[in-house]
This record gives structure tokens, C-alpha cells and sequence, in this order.
């Protein structure tokens, strides 16, 4: 376990951002854990500009493989009055691997208020509950989770997840790397087969400007609409530990084979 806290503190910061190392056990087959790969997106973003506003949401193209030492650089595109945004590269010897695009906006006066947001459809892990983690040689070993061994659909995950060393860690970007912790959802589909899926792209709005939970739990949920031809879109969900939604998101995803 390498705690993203480390991974930043270790890195080599410039004027436009820092390089450092990615941790063999924050891969994921030949290239990072893509959540990493965009909580360190997000820090640069977030020490170009350290008067944001808060984060409303991320645009994220995963373009290629990252691994090894990795140079995270980020650039002001436009700042207006409410609203920000900025854009972030990562890369490596592969070339670049990651490009977001984040929008940090303030909160604005309005007479609209509307919430249909679905509720979190399980509580939290008992302090007692049994909890597992991934391999410490692999990404998820970086992770605590909990399954409450639901029924679900055919390409449906719902799972808790913390981060086993969140301490010193922006809220934004603790969230930014529990966002994607699930597998994708037509993995269900392929898992027989071991057929290599791969993120292309994230697209996350954040529906509170401070995310916060109890003891680090987050619930995670992703569901394929549709698989085929080498192709897969699903939605995503994040709730904290109180029920209420704090991002959603959908995903394209690689299916290779």
C-alpha cells in the first residue's frame, strides 16, 4: 500500500506542475489506476489555481499507458467571474497518457431548486463488518471494500470503498481516485473469457462543493447500458455514508475481444 499523500509529497513541482513515480502497486495491468492517473491531474490543476472554486466537474480522456516516472502539468484556460477552467496533462516515457478538463464553479444565487437524485440503496459496513482488499501487488490493494452481497443486474456493481491511507489528501481528489475503484460493468460480461477491457474516457459532475463521509466510506455504483462491437457506455454513481448522492458520471470502455 502507497498512499497517494506519499506519491505527492515525493514529487518534483515546477511552474506548471510536478513529476513523480507511480507505485507498482497503483497498476493496473501495463498502465495506472486510472483514478490516480486523474487525482493527480486534479492536485496540479488545484496548486496552478489554489483560489478555485469548488470542482463541479471533470472531463478525463485516457489516452494511453502510464507507468514509471510521469510528468503531471496543468494550464488555465479561462477564468471568469463564477467560473474556471483548467486543463491538466499526464505523461510518461509512453508519451501522454491523460488529459482532463475540469470546471471549478461557484455557487450562484438561483430560485431553482429541484433534487430527484436517487438515495444510496445501502447503508454502510457494521464497524464488525468483514471487510477485503485487493492484492498488494495490484491497485485495489490500496482500497478497503465491502459487499452487501445484493442482488444485481448483469452488468452491475454496487460496492463501499475507502481508501486504506487517505490522511493529508484533498476532498476532491480523495474523491477522484475512489471514483472509478469499480471494475467496468460489462466486465461481468467478459470475465469468463478474460477479455482485456480498457477506460477511454470518464466524464464525472460533482453534485456537492465539499464531498465528506464517515470513516472514509464511499458507495460506488456502475451499470452498462449497452455492450458490443468492442464498446461499452455505463453510468455511474457515488454516494457518501449518509445516502446522499455526491457525483455522477458515465464511461466509455474498450472491450478487447
Amino acid at each position: 500500500m502507497t498512499p497517494i499523500a506519499d506519491i505527492l509529497a515525493a514529487a518534483t513541482r515546477d511552474e506548471s506542475g510536478f513529476s513523480t513515480k507511480i507505485p507498482a502497486n497503483w497498476m493496473q495491468g501495463r498502465t495506472a489506476f486510472g483514478g490516480l492517473s486523474a487525482a493527480l491531474a486534479l492536485q496540479a490543476a488545484l496548486d496552478l489555481e489554489p483560489d478555485l472554486p469548488p470542482l463541479r466537474s471533470a472531463q478525463i480522456a485516457f489516452i494511453g499507458p502510464l507507468a514509471g516516472e510521469v510528468t503531471v502539468s496543468a494550464a488555465k484556460l479561462r477564468r471568469g467571474r463564477n467560473a474556471a477552467f483548467l486543463q491538466s496533462d499526464v505523461g510518461s516515457g509512453a508519451g501522454l497518457g491523460l488529459r482532463a478538463t475540469f470546471v471549478f464553479m461557484a455557487e450562484l444565487a438561483s430560485t431553482v431548486e429541484h433534487d430527484q437524485a436517487r438515495r444510496a440503496p445501502i447503508v454502510p459496513p457494521a464497524p464488525d463488518a468483514e471487510l477485503y482488499t485487493g492484492p498488494e501487488s495490484f491497485f485495489t490493494g490500496n482500497f478497503n471494500f465491502w459487499d452487501s452481497k445484493r442482488d444485481l443486474g448483469p452488468t452491475e456493481w454496487l460496492r463501499w470503498a475507502r481508501l486504506r491511507a487517505r490522511g493529508g489528501l484533498h476532498p476532491m481528489v480523495e474523491l477522484m481516485a475512489i471514483g472509478d475503484a469499480l471494475p467496468p460493468g460489462a466486465f461481468k460480461l467478459a470475465a469468463e473469457r478474460q477479455t482485456p477491457l480498457s477506460s477511454l474516457n470518464w466524464q464525472i459532475n460533482l453534485l456537492t462543493p465539499q464531498p465528506a463521509t464517515t470513516d472514509g466510506w464511499w458507495l460506488l455504483h456502475a451499470e452498462a447500458d449497452i455492450a458490443r462491437h468492442g464498446y461499452s457506455s455505463q453510468r455511474m454513481t457515488v454516494w457518501n455514508a449518509a445516502g446522499e448522492p455526491v457525483a455522477e458520471a458515465m464511461q466509455g470502455v474498450a472491450i478487447f475481444g
